[in-house]
């Protein structure tokens, strides 16, 4: 047998990373509908986490995550990394992710739900956010301090008061939609944030815009926008304005 010749190619999209619970169901389909294959590499990886979201599942995420990052592929040269969980980055701490990632796989940057959040919100201007969310208390009011710790005001927060998180992939998007509007006729809020990369979102948000006159932001859409802002992609995932 003889070697043959062969040539390598140079990549010319950028390279993408995300880290995804091993229960969530959502957000890798949300991506690939978002970031079409031809602006970008997407590279996802599992990170180990519990059936059930509490506190505790959470703390245990952060012993996990560097290896999770350190199962992407290496030579891909990441423009981006996104860790996909907004309540986890809430308790663990948006810096403490970051390093974690950094850690385990080189890249350019590394971001996650909650920053690129607010990020999305300073990008707008959006200074008094409503919040839903599939969390029971103790977990939603981590996202509630860490946005409050910001400069967002929180107004009011709506929640499901789930802890499985099978059950969470699975809340029909017209409940999601029911809990928005409610939490708009509190009133006192310049836009909205479904909060859990869990939910399905994708479908209900040009339709609640319209119907509410707000911004309706969710965990994958801001996440989305800001892998492809970090990663230089222009118009791709944009939030309306």
């Amino acid at each position: 047998m003889s070697d043959v010749a062969y040539r390598l190619l140079d990549p010319t999209r950028p390279a993408m990373g995300l880290i995804v619970l091993r229960v969530d169901e959502t957000i890798e389909q949300d991506f690939r509908r978002y970031i079409p294959p031809e602006a970008a590499r997407l590279h996802v990886t599992r990170v180990q986490s519990g059936d059930n979201l509490t506190p505790d599942v959470i703390a245990g995420m952060e012993a996990d995550l560097g290896a999770a990052a350190g199962l992407l592929p290496p030579s891909a040269g990441f423009d981006v990394v996104g860790y996909a969980c907004t309540s986890g980055t809430a308790q663990i701490g948006p810096d403490r992710v970051r390093a974690l990632v950094a850690a385990g796989t080189p890249t350019r940057h590394v971001t996650n739900p909650l920053s690129a959040a607010l990020a999305a919100f300073a990008d707008r201007g959006l200074g008094r956010v409503g919040i839903v969310s599939p969390y029971v208390a103790s977990v939603a009011a981590s996202l509630r301090r860490a946005f409050v710790a910001e400069g967002v005001a929180v107004p009011e927060m709506l929640s499901f008061g789930e802890e499985v998180e099978a059950r969470v992939a699975r809340i029909d998007p017209r409940s999601i939609a029911e809990a928005a509007r409610a939490l708009v006729a509190h009133g006192g809020m310049d836009a909205v944030f479904l909060s859990c990369t869990n939910l399905q979102t994708y479908d209900i948000l040009p339709e609640l815009e319209a119907e509410l006159g707000l911004p309706v932001l969710s965990s994958n859409r801001v996440l989305a926008w800001h892998m492809c802002r970090l990663a230089g992609i222009a118009a791709v995932a944009a939030p309306s304005r």
